[in-house]
């Protein structure tokens, strides 16, 4: 008898030791997890893994717009150790990024994996944010944003690029570096003061990087390290690599500017990275400017300014492949307006309704950035009669503009008469591809000029189609942006 209860002692101690942490952790769990009184609703969700398994690693623009349906332009998910807030529709997306615009400023530190937190342009919050985007900005101006030269020097990479393709003969060809390589040079051409050739094999092995890191930021094993990031310097995988490419991205980077500090001539700027150099040589020791930024910076305009307009463009072309018709017609104005002798100019676009159509449906349907940038309230706040105290991360649903059937009369169709009203190009409420507010793209206007010079460029000297028994596919590959399978397609000369 003695003996029976000296060998259950242990183990019934240790069952109540179990059951006690079991206890102590899920209270532990609510108690982290337990909202404001009037924060948005949300679905039910599990202890410790919250509602992770509400997520479509594959589609998860598919579920958000699902759940919105369920509860509303405004819901909350909690998702391992990570809370979010979806906002939908134009009028609550508005009131994020314009009429409160202030309150929602921040970015959350999720952005960037292990590299230049709180520095350069997209991942820097409070004054660090605003000194760096106001001398972009300024910056940028003096180098040709908006102006005939930066136009010029479009035009000139328009040229390096049809040469390209042409070289292909009309055979099968992935366009993608190609076209990567010419966007590219052009944010290039403004940071570094140079181009690069599209045989330079050292570029070449750039652009490779940045596109391997894009396509990491989508594997679903680095979906869970962003709902976990207490662990994800733990566990081998993506995670990992993806810290390791922005340090070789920043390598390089920091060598570009250690040559142009070798010949630096304070009187004279050459580039953006000459003229932050002349920031830093007069900062008034509030460390605003200093070389982490400026590689921060710089990283982040070349990253930037090459990957959301190169996909842009490599939607245009499968579209164009895979729509014939609609590519005969944009060819037809062309024709009409340019002809073939000259190249296409910013100050043809106002006179090819149509094209424009085309190139602002391509923005729409590809969505590239479903969810836009992450956004976190910089103070307590309501939003649509919701409370959101400071620290909260905020999704825009931008997937609910861009297909919202109260909005566009086809929506899942590949449409330009989205864009146009009596013959004339229409701009669309619903149509912010590139944000609204403070922290809007400030490559806005670059970006939309690259579109339509190459766009019309490409258009103007080849057809499209797709290789001989080679179809060509839609579906979406996730990353930090969405982007088309990789494909071939056949340029043929006009």
């Amino acid at each position: 008898m003695l003996r029976l209860l000296g060998e259950s002692g242990p183990s019934t101690a240790l069952q109540s030791f179990l059951v006690f942490l079991g206890i102590f952790l899920l209270v532990a769990d609510y108690m982290r997890r337990r909202k404001p009184q009037n924060f948005p609703p949300s679905p039910f969700a599990l202890p410790f893994l919250g509602h992770i398994l509400t997520r479509d690693f594959r589609n998860p623009t598919k579920v958000i717009q699902e759940l919105t349906e369920k509860y509303g332009n405004i819901f909350s998910l909690h998702m391992g150790q990570m809370s979010y807030v979806f906002v939908s529709s134009i009028p609550m997306v508005k009131e994020v990024l314009v009429n409160q615009g202030e309150n929602f400023l921040d970015r959350p530190d999720i952005f960037r994996v292990d590299v230049f937190r709180n520095c350069g342009l997209t991942s820097s919050n409070g004054h660090t944010w605003k000194q760096q985007r106001r001398f972009a900005l300024s910056t940028l101006r003096n180098f040709g944003l908006g102006k005939r030269s930066l136009e010029k020097r479009i035009q000139e990479e328009c040229r390096y690029l049809t040469d390209a393709v042409g070289e292909e003969q009309g055979h099968p060809f992935d366009p993608h570096f190609k076209v990567n390589n010419a966007v590219s040079n052009i944010i290039c051409s403004v940071t570094f003061g140079d181009r690069f050739e599209y045989h330079n094999e050292q570029f070449q092995k750039l652009l490779q990087l940045m596109d391997k890191l894009v396509e990491l930021y989508g594997h679903p094993l680095n979906q869970l390290y962003d709902l976990f990031p207490g662990i994800a310097k733990y566990v081998p995988g993506p995670y990992k690599n993806i810290s390791k490419i922005w340090k070789m991205l920043n390598s390089f980077v920091c060598d570009i500017i250690a040559k142009h500090k070798e010949d630096w001539h304070p009187s004279e700027s050459r580039d953006f990275i000459d003229s932050y150099l002349q920031e830093m040589a007069k900062d008034d020791g509030s460390g605003c400017f200093c070389e982490e930024n400026l590689a921060a910076c710089t990283l982040d305009l070349f990253f930037a300014g090459t990957e959301t307009t190169s996909t842009t463009i490599r939607w245009a072309l499968l579209y164009m492949a895979l729509y014939p018709e609609i590519q005969a017609r944009v060819q037809a104005e062309i024709d009409a307006v340019v002809g073939q002798a000259r190249q296409v100019a910013l100050g043809d676009r106002d006179s090819m309704p149509y094209t424009n159509a085309v190139i602002h449906e391509v923005q729409r349907k590809s969505n590239i950035l479903p969810f836009s940038v992450p956004r976190m309230t910089t103070r307590d706040t309501t939003l649509g009669g919701f409370f959101l105290p400071k620290g909260t991360v905020l999704m825009l649903n931008f997937t609910s503009l861009l297909f919202d059937k109260k909005e566009w009369e086809t929506p899942d169709a590949f449409n330009p008469e989205h864009f146009l009203k009596d013959g004339q190009f229409w701009r669309r409420e619903a149509f912010i591809p590139f944000s609204l507010g403070k922290r809007a793209c400030l490559g806005e206007q670059l970006a939309r000029a690259e579109l339509f010079l190459f766009f019309t460029a490409l258009l103007q000297k080849f057809t499209f189609r797709p290789p001989p028994d080679a179809p060509l596919s839609l579906r979406v590959k996730l990353g930090i942006t969405q982007h088309p399978l990789p494909y071939r397609v056949c340029a043929l000369p006009r």
